[in-house]
């Protein structure tokens, strides 16, 4: 594994999420294989568990931590080529990245979309711009269309969580204050097309998934019939594709309640946090023995980690052929 910016990157996806649950069990067992290395975590957008969880991850493998918020920290960059930096943007990437990569190992990029522009946003341009100056591996953190270290953590935290070999899983949409992109969902929805899961999709017309996201999922516009037997449920919203970046609905029927989650196998509650109580879920059902959203955060560690050891052996290979 060089790179780590979706699902396309994981070569054996089992054999991740079995190496993760074992290193749950034995985090420190590879503590010397990040020994000498540098890990630089670029943050152009808040976050609590992706910089915790990639931090300690990070340093439970022996690595160095060297953290920047883009923009507050340092100086505002321009991603674009070509262009007259007479604005309010001091420095191009092109020089930012290239220096970066000569203080890290491996550089973690975390930014977000507009929701302005579409074609724009689904261009991933923060995050190429960085895997081409940098001349080191790259980490997503989130990017404009996904999140793979969540992804990854979810089907982490479902087979851990399982009762039945093949559960019925529901991504739902539910209703929130303000338009957020659909990063998280096209990566959960990506991952769990290649996992072993009866997989379906609910939500509001008109919040249909770009189709190279949603694959064979089954779309539920009724989100009752979709809680019917389901082993999880995952809460997220997320704003139009279609009519890129706007709320359509914000119809309250759509929260997680408790009178939902009995219409399931008794199933467990996701959440990728943060969550807005009695929005996106009431709190009659975050508080209940269904919701898993802590121990779902938790494994971020084991994800990252797991990750980041795939991403040091490549790089040892690259750097010491002979001993492989």
């Amino acid at each position: 594994m060089h790179h780590f910016t979706s699902i396309h990157d994981a070569y054996n996806i089992p054999q991740l999420v079995n190496e993760a649950l074992l290193m749950k069990r034995a985090p420190f067992s590879d503590c010397f294989i990040g020994k000498n290395k540098t890990i630089g975590l670029l943050f152009f957008n808040s976050s609590l568990r992706t910089r915790l969880s990639t931090q300690k991850a990070a340093q439970n493998l022996g690595m160095s931590v060297m953290v920047m918020n883009v923009g507050a920290d340092s100086w505002q960059l321009e991603m674009n080529e070509g262009v007259i930096m007479n604005g309010d943007k001091a420095e191009h990437v092109s020089e930012a990245a290239a220096v970066i990569g000569q203080y890290c190992d491996i550089v973690g990029i975390r930014s977000f979309p507009s929701l302005t522009n579409r074609d724009e946003d689904y261009s991933e341009l923060v995050l190429k711009q960085f895997m081409k100056y940098t001349g080191r591996p790259i980490l997503s953190l989130e990017s404009a269309t996904r999140h793979p270290l969540q992804s990854l953590t979810d089907l982490i935290t479902i087979q851990e969580f399982k009762k039945t070999e093949r559960p019925k899983v529901v991504l739902t949409w539910a209703p929130h204050v303000k338009a957020l992109p659909q990063c998280v969902p096209n990566s959960f929805a990506e991952w769990m097309n290649h996992a072993d899961v009866d997989f379906t999709i609910a939500h509001p017309k008109g919040y249909e998934l770009a189709p190279e996201f949603s694959g064979y999922a089954k779309i539920c516009y009724d989100p009752k019939e979709a809680f019917e037997g389901a082993d999880f449920i995952y809460a997220k919203n997320w704003s139009s594709y279609q009519e890129y970046g706007k709320i359509l609905n914000s119809d309250p029927a759509w929260m997680v309640t408790m009178e939902k989650m009995k219409l399931t196998n008794d199933a467990k509650f996701m959440h990728c946090l943060p969550v807005r109580r009695n929005v996106v879920v009431e709190d009659a059902v975050l508080d209940s023995e269904h919701s898993i959203v802590v121990q779902q955060a938790g494994n971020r560690v084991w994800a990252a980690q797991t990750v980041l050891k795939e991403m040091l052996l490549s790089l040892a290979k690259k750097e010491s052929p002979y001993l492989f």
